[in-house]
């Protein structure tokens, strides 16, 4: 039968054909569904009509959705009719009734489509392993440089003793010392980073021959103290044991001292020339370039980069071989644009109270997403190829001679290369060439690190993920719930802004990566717009309760039993999952509850400033989260108390939904309790199942809402708002 174009006798055609046939399967349920055997006796010719229609229109049906040629109905027609035919079998009566059932629906559409990413991306998981041993079998000699990139910005937030404890872990790689330069990025021009540093390197000369001496893990001189014990076997070795621990203290003292007095004293200053630099400027963000910030090309220039976050120090000396396994491949190692590591906190609690250790994301999406193509890159704790960072597009003929790679020398003298690295670290330097754009990372966007991996795999060349027996890199996740939110308030905006924009991987990636790897990154593109979804499911269904509404399928309904299965069977899975990848069962709870978190506030707010600096209302920023706490802020942390302490917008969300759902709930009981025929139980046990699960999630607001009377409860203004906002909601929904 012959379709090909749109008409209005199409779309009626094709919306009785849909309609018929949802209403023969609802008959058809309710025959199985009837133990009495009443609906058959009363419906029976109108169900056997309704199958003899569908009968007749099965053209349609192929038509519609299994035919491929260019005689099928088009999908405008489609489309049209499943909404018109859905709207029609609408199973409750009403204007209210039917928008909120409506609204239901595309929500549980939502939750579907994100489901059907999720397992794709989820399908074809790689896990990869490596053998060093065959690495310096073969290539000892000709192992090829690396520069490895720590990044810093504020001295406040990001302390000189933790980027210090970073570098020298960097410094401490098994790896040929002479192969290894090590840089620090510091965006802020710190004076009291570069004192921090200068203290670290005549550390230095101690710490990383006793690192390869006793071939101790970690290497940073803090986390390993922290946790090492005295060698008391041997004393010679507990002596430089002992020794090595107070320098280190002693350093750390004098660190936390000048940087707690906020300058650095004059006498340490005319120590090192470098400090000159500080003389002209009048604040730390009016900086001039400090030449001890090195531009790596014209000085080691190493054919392979390592990048990392300054909190994330190595916490595995033998992540550069493994990394080089990959690489220096015979078969695909020229193919590799870059290698991702996961990023592993040390400061998660038992319970993760925040979900801030992203192992579902780093044990089971990554590896999915690179059986699909290739990983994302996410900041931290990534080796790159230099050619393909600089913009240089894959290709065939790529060949790398490892040994004429290292042959490589700085021809220029001393004075010539200072005055050419000045040049090259200075902010107008990139001024009106590709840096930004097709060279390095690329800029204007909260998520520079995605679009950049994005672009490199859209020039040809592959990424590979790799999850090591021990931890590569360890750093320090957010301690508060408001830190928590706001990072990923930022992630979930910078990843709408690349979906929504040139650089979405359906567009920019069009015909250059796999469309399954294109879909793959839907998974955090798409975080900001499931906003909708879940703020419906926690407003429309607790008032529609208040108002007898029923959303949900009554216990008496057969429909309840693939509801019941469908829920069940996920959470289930998640919690298995969860605890495979490392987790507890409270854990998983906390998880949930973070998920509800951030999806009403961080990605609401993401959402929207993100269409807001779309249409040119403003412009994109980057916040850094604070790697410190207040004293009292980390114990409640430790005990795993959830942190508010401060007004926010998120938080008066968070409030007025967990009030509104407890109102709710509250109606609902009583109007079980006053109900003497159990029609309520029947109708409404779903929705009160529902708002009672938001009350045992919201527990933790509820404590700082009224019970709390710490620093970290929640603010009092929050409470009288949310208050309100939540009793006005149920007003109207009764009256």
């Amino acid at each position: 039968m012959e379709f090909g174009v749109p008409s209005p006798t199409f779309n009626i055609l094709a919306t009785l054909a849909l309609l018929n046939i949802f209403i023969f399967i609802g008959g058809i349920t309710m025959v199985i569904s009837d133990v009495e055997n009443k609906a058959i006796d009363l419906f029976t010719s109108q169900i056997v009509l309704s199958g003899l229609i569908v009968l007749i229109n099965l053209p349609v049906y192929e038509g519609l959705f299994f035919r491929k040629d260019s005689g099928r109905i088009p999908n405008s027609v489609t489309y049209k009719s499943l909404i018109v035919s859905l709207v029609s079998y609408l199973p409750v009566d009403g204007a209210v009734e039917i928008w909120s059932w409506i609204g239901m629906f595309f929500a549980e559409l939502w939750f579907s489509f994100y489901w059907f990413i999720t397992q794709l991306v989820r399908w074809n998981p790689i896990y990869r392993y490596t053998f060093k041993d065959r690495l310096s079998q073969r290539y000892e000699k000709d192992l090829p440089g690396v520069d490895i990139f720590v990044c810093t910005a504020d001295p406040e937030i990001e302390p000189p003793t933790m980027v210090i404890n970073t570098v020298l872990s960097m410094m401490a790689y098994d790896y040929p010392p002479e192969k290894l330069s090590v840089y620090l990025s510091d965006d802020g021009g710190s004076d009291l980073t570069f004192y921090a540093m200068l203290e670290a390197s005549r550390f230095s000369k101690h710490w990383l021959p006793f690192c390869k001496k006793l071939k101790i893990q970690p290497r940073s001189p803090e986390a390993y103290f922290r946790t090492a014990l005295e060698p008391l076997d041997d004393p010679n070795k507990a002596k430089e044991w002992l020794f090595v621990k107070k320098l280190y203290m002693d350093m750390k003292f004098q660190i936390e001292a000048t940087t707690k007095l906020g300058k650095v004293p004059e006498e340490i200053r005319k120590e090192h020339k470098g400090f000159r630099e500080w003389n002209f400027i009048s604040s730390r963000r009016d900086h001039q370039t400090i030449l001890e910030i090195r531009v790596s090309s014209r000085l080691s220039n190493s054919p392979i980069i390592l990048n990392v976050d300054c909190d994330m120090y190595s916490n595995n000396s033998y992540s550069v071989r493994d990394a080089l396994c990959f690489f220096m491949d015979e078969e695909k190692g020229r193919e590799i644009g870059y290698l991702q590591y996961p990023q592993a906190f040390e400061n998660i609690t038992k319970n993760d109270i925040y979900c801030n250790s992203l192992n579902i994301e780093m044990e089971v999406d990554f590896p999915g997403i690179d059986g699909n193509g290739g990983p994302l890159y996410i900041g931290s704790g990534c080796f790159h190829r230099r050619e393909a960072l600089c913009g240089r597009r894959y290709s065939n003929e790529n060949k790398v001679e490892w040994k004429e790679v290292n042959d490589r020398k700085v021809k220029e003298s001393a004075g010539v290369l200072e005055e050419v690295c000045r040049i090259l670290a200075s902010c107008t330097y990139e001024a009106n060439t590709e840096w930004g754009k097709e060279m390095g990372l690329k800029y204007g966007c909260p998520v520079e690190d995605v679009i950049t991996g994005l672009s490199v795999q859209c020039k040809g060349w592959r990424s590979m993920y790799f999850i090591p027996e021990r931890k590569g890199f360890l750093g320090l996740a957010p301690t508060t719930l408001l830190q928590t939110l706001v990072q990923h308030k930022r992630w979930s905006e910078g990843d709408l802004q690349i979906l929504i924009t040139r650089h979405s991987p359906f567009l920019l990636g069009h015909k250059r990566i796999p469309l399954k790897l294109q879909l793959s990154y839907c998974i955090y593109l798409l975080w900001a717009t499931s906003w909708f979804a879940v703020l419906y499911y926690l407003v429309v269904p607790p008032l529609c309760l208040l108002r007898g509404i029923s959303l949900f399928p009554k216990l008496s309904s057969p429909w309840i039993q693939s509801f019941a299965y469908a829920i069940f069977a996920n959470r289930a899975y998640g919690l298995v999952e969860f605890v495979w990848s490392g987790g507890t069962i409270q854990g998983w709870w906390n998880g949930q509850r973070i998920w509800v978190f951030k999806r009403t506030t961080s990605h609401l707010f993401g959402f929207f400033d993100a269409i807001r600096k779309l249409l040119g209302f403003s412009a994109s920023t980057f916040v850094i989260t604070t790697k410190v706490a207040e004293e009292d802020v980390s114990e409640r942390y430790e005990k795993e108390k959830m942190e508010f302490g401060v007004s926010s917008p998120m938080f008066n969300i968070l409030a007025t939904l967990a009030l509104l759902n407890m109102f709710s709930f509250v109606g609902g009981i009583k109007m079980l309790i006053m109900d003497v025929e159990s029609k309520v139980l029947d109708l409404l046990a779903l929705q009160i199942i529902l708002c009672g699960l938001l009350v045992l999630i919201n527990l933790p607001i509820y404590q700082g809402l009224f019970f709390r009377k710490d620093s970290g409860r929640m603010p009092t203004s929050v409470t009288y708002k949310s208050i309100i906002v939540s009793l006005l909601a149920c007003s109207v929904a009764l009256y």
